[in-house]
């Protein structure tokens, strides 16, 4: 199983952001980050879960997703 941690935030709101997230697929654990300027909070929040999914296709084929 893959389990993955996400964040995001920003000093200010629109103003520099960044993105984290840990993925950890039992073997082995990658962090992958990125930043912007002039960004929102939600834009960072949104960016973490979306790489760590394209990143995730390096490690896993098939996989599910729930979201809501």
């Amino acid at each position: 199983m893959i389990t993955i941690y996400t964040d995001g935030s920003c000093l200010t709101n629109p103003g520099n952001g960044g993105w984290a997230a840990i993925i950890n697929d039992g073997k082995e654990i990658k962090k992958i980050s990125g930043n912007e300027k002039n960004t929102t909070n939600n834009r960072m929040e949104l960016l973490a879960p979306i790489n760590a999914l394209k990143d995730m296709l390096s490690i896993c084929k098939k996989w599910n997703n729930w979201m809501d």
